[in-house]
């Protein structure tokens, strides 16, 4: 049975972004895994840094439950995560675990360091799934399947410097968008913190909202994910992309994307 990993920063990123992906992977008979590299534990005003973390850990695992996947626990507290290489081996552990035929993870370019070093990081353990020499944390087998990574839309569909980011490829999630709803629901601790950290009036709206926002940007659904295809050098054969081969017609590429298949 072929797998999809996502790997995230926080508790609720999948959920935000990803979610409804990975559903739409299940469905058709793949295997899932979750992980959020970091515990969360910034995200409060009114618990402490471990009550937050505990709460939130909880939380991504009800999220996990509900989406059908397989739930890795966190590695690091937040603005904590860096490309160091104890935890490059404990990404590719579970890498190596999951034998991932599709890694999701968030932008290279997004608004914030924790997210952008969990793009680093799941690209260089996804880079070594199939490197006996370079061990994990804790030991796991390398395999030698393709792996292909896909990165998400980053926050406001902006980069850091406000240059507006186009996916490319957009997966329909409007079928298992409620699931995804539920799912985000799950981390209920968020409601306050993300009113307060970033205005958002309802975190459940505000993902209604941009997962609305980027299947205007498809042309074709009511509600999308958007990916980019990380280079295939040293991952996969250049014209391996089962995300599109797996999702069919609940899949859309616009020309761009076709042009970097050539």
């Amino acid at each position: 049975m072929p797998s999809a990993l996502a790997i995230f920063a926080h508790p609720d990123d999948i959920e935000f972004v990803a979610a409804g992906t990975l559903l739409q992977l299940k469905e058709r008979g793949w295997d899932i895994h979750y992980m959020n590299l970091c515990k969360g534990s910034g995200g409060s005003v009114q618990m402490n840094a471990t009550t937050t973390a505990l709460k939130r850990l909880a939380e991504a695992q009800e999220a996990a439950r509900i989406l059908g996947a397989k739930f890795y626990p966190p590695i690091s507290d937040d603005l904590e995560l860096t490309y160091d290489p104890g935890l490059l081996r404990k990404v590719s552990a579970v890498v190596r675990e999951s034998q991932a035929s599709i890694v999701l993870t968030h932008s290279p370019q997004d608004y914030m360091e924790d997210h952008m070093f969990a793009s680093r990081l799941a690209v260089s353990a996804a880079f070594m799934h199939g490197i006996p020499n370079l061990p994990s944390d804790p030991p796991r087998e390398a395999y030698f399947h393709d792996v292909t990574v896909y990165h998400a839309m980053p926050h406001g569909l902006r980069d850091p410097l406000r240059k507006r980011i186009y996916a490319g490829l957009y997966a329909n999630t409007t079928s298992v968008h409620e699931t995804k709803r539920r799912a985000l629901a799950a981390h209920e601790s968020q409601k306050h913190w993300l009113d307060v950290s970033q205005g958002m009036d309802s975190y459940l709206i505000s993902m209604d909202e941009a997962s609305r926002a980027v299947g205007r940007l498809s042309e074709k659904f009511e509600f999308a994910e958007g990916w980019r295809r990380h280079l295939h050098l040293g991952f996969s054969a250049a014209d391996v992309d089962p995300l599109r081969n797996a999702l069919g017609v609940d899949c859309s590429a616009d020309l761009e994307y076709e042009r970097g298949l050539e």
